[in-house]
């Protein structure tokens, strides 16, 4: 499950806050993020507000006295966020507040997986968002197209 996260995230992350200079290349690869713990087979740290609030943490401490920076690299921890989110981490209480509610990891499959049906949904929905995205920013024009993947803002003409 790609596509749901990606898509998906891109279209609250801009529902939300509306904002043409958010790099929201940063935001879909924050929402994937989480995807790393197939690394250990099982949802680990990154599966826990925990975890996305210690990325948020370090994005604002290196970024100390950097507003521009600052402003780009905080889509990756609302990515990190959006993906607990979408892939309803928040309804497991023990993986969700890890440590607070233990400090052990159970050995259960990553949320994503758990049902295959869902997941496919999930993909075709997120394909859908992603072809929102490039019909409502105009992302099939060459020109928006690389300004977008060379800077990931949207023109602000379109940002009404």
């Amino acid at each position: 499950m790609v596509l749901w996260f990606v898509g998906v995230s891109f279209v609250a992350v801009w529902a939300i806050f509306r904002s043409p200079a958010i790099d929201y290349r940063l935001v879909m690869v924050g929402s994937v993020l989480p995807l790393v713990d197939l690394a250990v087979g099982r949802p680990f740290v990154l599966h826990t507000l925990a975890g996305a609030v210690v990325l948020l943490g370090v994005v604002m401490a290196v970024t100390v006295g950097r507003r521009l920076r600052r402003r780009r690299w905080l889509g990756v921890p609302i990515g990190v966020f959006c993906h607990l989110v979408l892939d309803g981490t928040w309804t497991d209480t023990r993986l969700f507040w890890w440590p607070v509610a233990g400090v052990s990891f159970l050995d259960r499959p990553l949320p994503e997986f758990a049902d295959l049906r869902l997941g496919v949904l999930g993909e075709l929905l997120g394909a859908g968002a992603l072809v929102w995205m490039v019909r409502r920013f105009r992302l099939d024009d060459p020109a928006r197209r690389r300004e977008f993947l060379r800077t990931g803002a949207l023109g602000r003409d379109l940002a009404r």
